[in-house]
């Protein structure tokens, strides 16, 4: 039998059988446990498995197909280096909001070079726009412009006011959408807004340091009505690549590789070479520090984790 895992807890999964769609707890026999991994987690949801019924319908998975493209986070299991988030996913939207909580820069930045590294479509949606005042309004109107320079699709929405909500469902009906961002960006309030019968629970900010509570605690699908499905994830404080060589990084800035191919040396890495055509757009400009400073960042990265 074939499915589709649509929960995870860690030692149970749920999966939806792909013809009769019926729901079947499961597990994953030992031997599946103990592939070498640098993952925390063996499966994911999204993932599509095979399977077999034993008694009391309890679904023993066997197989797992390969995955399209996968997002990972970090761990906090130090032992292994990463969690997979979700799998098989059509389109990661990520929830940017100016303030309670505000979304740093570095965090979108880190997203976006994931989805390049694993081949993901995503959507910024900058959110909670009717609380803003027009200054506000302002610097979330020129981060947007920076991103749709680069080639970034992107959406202003509100779960309150509606707005832009029937644009955000035509972009996402009949795919399978991921949504991130810090804790308290209105995650689970967007998703309850475009469809109220998933009735998630959301998280009141905390008032001590304005950063929101996570709410999710483990990963689930939900299906839309409209078409499609959503997976709903735990928040995610920081995005992870692995396997990934430092020289592979700038492959994942689309405007930082655009402008390498003018350096003097094919082989540069735009971080001191003479000639680099890189320094040069970011001395006058053209591309934004805070990009430049996680591209750095995510470089040191992938050197660390290689010499392990």
């Amino acid at each position: 039998m074939k499915g589709i895992i649509i929960k995870s807890t860690g030692s149970w999964y749920q999966v939806l059988e792909s013809e009769t769609k019926q729901i079947f707890e499961a597990r994953i026999r030992g031997k599946f446990k103990l592939i070498k991994t640098r993952l925390t987690n063996p499966l994911a949801v999204g993932d599509e498995v095979e399977f077999s019924l034993e008694q009391d319908d309890v679904a023993w998975i066997t197989k797992i197909f390969p995955r399209r493209n996968y997002l990972i986070r970090k761990s906090v299991n130090l032992s292994k280096e990463a969690h997979i988030i979700a799998s098989n996913v059509d389109i990661a939207c990520f929830i940017y909001t100016l303030k309670f909580p505000e979304t740093s820069l570095g965090f979108l930045d880190r997203f976006l070079a994931c989805c390049e590294a694993y081949n993901i479509s995503p959507l910024i949606l900058f959110n909670k726009m009717d609380t803003l005042k027009d200054d506000e309004k302002e610097i979330v109107e020129n981060i947007e412009t920076m991103y749709q320079n680069i080639g970034y699709d992107t959406l202003q929405i509100s779960s309150y006011s509606k707005l832009n909500l029937d644009l955000l469902i035509e972009k996402i009906r009949d795919k399978t959408s991921v949504f991130f961002g810090h804790s308290g960006c209105g995650k689970s309030t967007l998703v309850n807004a475009m469809q109220p019968s998933l009735d998630l629970r959301t998280g009141e900010i905390s008032d001590t340091h304005l950063k929101g509570k996570h709410t999710t605690t483990f990963a689930q699908m939900h299906f839309w009505d409209f078409g499609g499905s959503v997976i709903d994830t735990p928040g995610v404080r920081e995005f992870a690549m692995i396997d990934v060589e430092k020289e592979e990084i700038q492959h994942y800035f689309p405007e930082i590789f655009q402008k390498g191919r003018d350096c003097k040396y094919h082989n540069c890495m735009h971080i001191n070479e003479p000639k680099c055509a890189v320094l040069q757009s970011l001395e006058s400009g053209d591309i934004e520090e805070t990009r430049y400073i996680t591209y750095l960042k995510l470089m040191e990265e992938a050197e660390e984790i290689n010499q392990k």
